[in-house]
């Protein structure tokens, strides 16, 4: 079952385009996406340039740099935003982890180019890329029956170990490998989820 409104509006938008217009948005992703994996963080009209497309072009496309953004990061994100996998329980995030860690390595440069933008921000837009992980750890735990306040801890717990901000910690705190990394990050979520099951299991009836 594919995850409920996880493509956000960017992506929905960039496939509505056809012939010369989704060619153009294409190019402007695509020069943003090489513009911050170099370590930039650029405005729509210094992609526009480097793309050779008209100001105003670029500006009906994307009107202000965290439309840019969001779209960049829906295009390296990719096939993470229609996952979906017949697994059951716990083994559900075992099944996202090991989908979504390699696709994170993969385009690590621009994720991490994107949380820097969405920082210098200064909360701006603190949109930038929340549902994604939020409808993505709500899928994977979906059917572990837990009342519905234990359940949206879990959820917020989960995000600890899950995203770029996970794999920075991982990777540049610790020195892990990919590997290692993902393995570390899945037993704090696998952990999570036992001792949320087990709390559950311990109110009998209560629902909160």
């Amino acid at each position: 079952m594919t995850v409920p409104r996880q493509r956000d509006e960017a992506a929905e938008k960039a496939k509505l385009l056809k012939g010369a217009a989704a060619r153009t948005h294409s190019l402007m992703v695509s020069t943003a996406n090489a513009m911050m994996r170099e370590g930039m963080s650029p405005s729509v009209s210094e992609v526009a340039e480097a793309a050779g497309v008209s100001r105003s072009t670029a500006y009906r496309y994307f009107p202000n740099r965290s439309d840019m953004v969001r779209a960049v990061v829906a295009e390296a994100l990719g096939p993470i935003l229609d996952w979906e996998d017949r697994m059951n329980g716990s083994d559900r995030i075992t099944a996202l982890y090991a989908a979504a860690f390699p696709r994170l390595y993969e385009h690590e440069a621009t994720f991490r180019a994107a949380l820097r933008q969405s920082l210098e921000a200064d909360g701006a837009d603190a949109t930038l890329g929340r549902g994604h992980r939020r409808q993505l750890l709500a899928s994977a735990i979906r059917d572990l029956g837990l009342p519905k306040g234990k359940a949206d801890r879990l959820i917020r717990a989960l995000s600890l170990t899950f995203g770029v901000e996970a794999m920075i910690v991982l990777r540049d705190i610790w020195g892990l490998s990919d590997d290692e990394a993902q393995d570390t990050a899945l037993w704090a979520a696998q952990a999570m989820i036992e001792a949320a099951k087990r709390e559950a299991g311990g109110d009998g009836n209560e629902k909160s």
